[in-house]
C-alpha cells in the first residue's frame, strides 16, 4: 500500500514508519521539514499542523494515496501548538479530504483511551472531537486508543524510568489510578497487523471502530513505576502516600511551575485510569504483547540514564545556589569592611574596592541566573571553570591561610570545578 503517514518524526512515529517499510509498503511523511529519500518506498512532503486546516491542502496530497495514518499529537501545548488545532482542527480537515479522496481506502486515527463521552481534559476533549468527526465520515476509519506506550527514546519512558530510580515515589490521593503500559514496538506491529487483516467493522452502516492497544497487565501507576525499577535492576520502591486533597493543590501549584510533570489535569486523567481488554492487541500482533519486566533491554545503562535524569538537574541547581547564594553574602551579608580588607590583601587600590566587591558580586549572581535561565549553557560552564580557577590560584598566592584551613574554603573548589566540568560534558551541544 502507498500510505500518508503524519508525525513521522515524533516518537510513535518514527517506529510505525519503521514497521511499515519493513513490511513492504510505500510510506510517505507528511512532516515540517521535508527532505530528499534515497529509498524509493519513501517520500517525504511539507505539512505544518499548526497551519493546515484547510481541506484543500490534505486533498492535494492524497493523489495515489490508499492509505492515512494520523500519529500527530502532544501532550502539552506550547505557542501556536494547541490541542484545539494539532488535535481537532487539522485533523478533521485532513480526514475531510480522506472522504472526499477516491483514493484513499482507509483511516487510522492515533487518539487515547479516555477519549469517550466521559472525557473531562482538554487533551482527552480535543482527541475526542477528532475522533468523532472521523466517525461520521463515510471512510472507513480505525480510531486507536493507546495506554501508556513505552520505548526506550520515548519522553514518556525517560520521565517515568527517572521516577522509579528516585529514592521514592508519590502516590496523589487514594484512586487506582490504573495504566496498562504497552511498548511502542507492539503498538507498530498492531498497525501493521491492522493494515494486514482489517478488523470487521461493528455494522453494515458503520465505518469507524475504536481500537484499544494495551499491555498484559493493568496496574496502579506506583506498580509500574516499582516494575520499572525492578528491570532496572534496582531494589524496591518506597511509595509516600499523600491524601487526595494534598495532591490537588499540589496539582494546582503544578500549573505554574516550568516542565512540571503534575498538573489538575495530568491528575485527572491518571485517577481516571487507563485501561482495556488486551484481546484486541494480541489479535493484532498475533501474540500476547510484551510484560514490563521485558521493557528494559540494558538494565545498567537504562539505570544509570534514569538517574542521571534528575541528578544533573539537582547537581545544576546545587551550583545555581552557590553563585546566587554566595552574591547575596557579598552583598553585604557579610561585613563589607572585611570583604574590603581582603581586597587589600590581594592587592586591589582601595578606590577600586567597592567597584571590585559589588561587580563581582553582581557577576556571581547573573552567573547564578543563568545556569536557571538559560537554555543553552555550555559556554557558561566554562565561564565557571575559568573564574574558579582564577579565585582559586589568586587566593592561594595572597591569602595563603585559605589553603591551609582546616574547613577547606579552597581545597572543596575541586569538587565544584569537577562537578561543573561533568555539566559542560553532559550539556547538549
Amino acid at each position: 500500500m502507498r500510505i500518508l503517514l503524519t508525525g513521522a518524526s515524533g516518537f510513535i512515529g518514527q517506529h510505525l514508519l519503521h514497521a511499515l517499510l519493513a513490511e513492504g509498503h510505500h510510506v510517505v511523511c507528511a512532516v515540517r521539514k521535508a527532505k530528499a529519500s534515497t529509498d524509493p518506498r519513501l517520500a517525504y512532503v511539507h505539512a505544518d499542523f499548526t497551519k493546515d486546516t484547510d481541506k484543500s491542502v490534505w486533498l492535494a496530497r492524497l493523489t495515489g494515496i490508499d492509505a492515512v495514518i494520523n500519529a500527530v499529537g502532544i501532550f502539552r501545548e506550547s505557542g501556536r501548538q494547541t490541542f484545539a488545532r494539532l488535535h481537532t482542527e487539522t485533523p478533521r480537515a485532513l480526514f475531510a479530504a480522506c472522504a472526499e479522496s477516491h483514493d484513499v481506502q482507509m483511516v487510522i486515527q492515533f487518539s487515547a483511551l479516555g477519549a469517550d463521552r466521559d472525557a473531562q481534559t482538554p487533551y482527552h476533549l480535543s482527541k475526542k472531537a477528532a475522533d468523532d468527526y472521523l466517525a461520521a465520515l463515510p471512510v472507513r476509519a480505525y480510531i486507536v486508543q493507546p495506554s501508556l506506550v513505552y520505548g526506550k527514546e520515548g519522553a514518556s519512558a525517560r520521565v517515568f524510568k527517572a521516577l522509579a530510580s528516585m529514592p521514592f515515589a508519590v502516590r496523589f490521593g487514594n484512586a487506582p489510578q490504573l495504566v496498562q503500559p504497552v511498548h511502542v514496538d507492539d503498538v507498530a506491529a498492531a498497525i501493521v497487523g491492522l493494515l494486514r487483516h482489517r478488523l470487521p467493522l461493528p455494522g453494515t452502516e458503520v465505518t469507524a471502530q475504536r481500537v484499544p492497544l494495551v499491555g498484559p497487565q493493568a496496574l496502579a501507576f506506583t506498580d509500574y513505576l516499582a516494575a520499572l525499577r525492578t528491570a532496572m535492576g534496582m531494589g524496591r520502591l518506597r511509595v509516600l502516600h499523600l491524601p487526595g486533597s494534598f495532591a490537588r493543590l499540589l496539582a494546582k501549584l503544578g500549573r505554574w511551575l516550568p516542565g512540571g510533570l503534575l498538573d489538575e489535569d495530568t491528575l485527572s486523567m491518571l485517577d481516571r485510569g487507563n485501561t482495556a481488554d488486551p484481546a484486541t492487541t494480541m489479535l493484532l500482533i498475533g501474540r500476547a504483547p510484551r510484560p514490563v519486566r521485558e521493557f528494559v533491554i540494558d538494565p545498567p545503562a537504562e539505570r544509570l540514564q534514569a538517574k542521571l535524569v534528575w541528578l544533573l538537574p539537582l547537581l545544576r541547581y546545587s551550583v545555581a545556589a552557590v553563585w546566587i547564594v554566595t552574591a547575596i553574602v557579598s552583598y553585604g551579608l557579610y561585613p563589607p569592611a572585611q570583604s574590603y580588607e581582603l581586597l587589600a590583601r590581594t592587592g586591589i587600590p582601595e578606590a577600586l574596592r567597592p567597584l571590585m566587591l559589588y561587580g563581582a558580586a553582581t557577576f556571581d549572581l547573573a552567573l547564578g541566573l543563568g545556569i536557571l535561565l538559560l537554555k543553552r549553557r555550555r559556554w557558561l560552564w566554562l565561564v565557571q571553570l575559568a573564574l574558579i580557577a582564577f579565585y582559586t590560584v589568586v587566593i592561594a598566592i595572597r591569602l595563603p591561610e585559605f589553603a591551609l584551613h582546616p574547613y577547606g574554603p579552597l581545597t572543596k573548589n575541586l569538587p565544584m570545578l569537577a562537578a561543573i566540568w561533568l555539566l559542560y560534558q553532559l550539556e547538549e551541544e
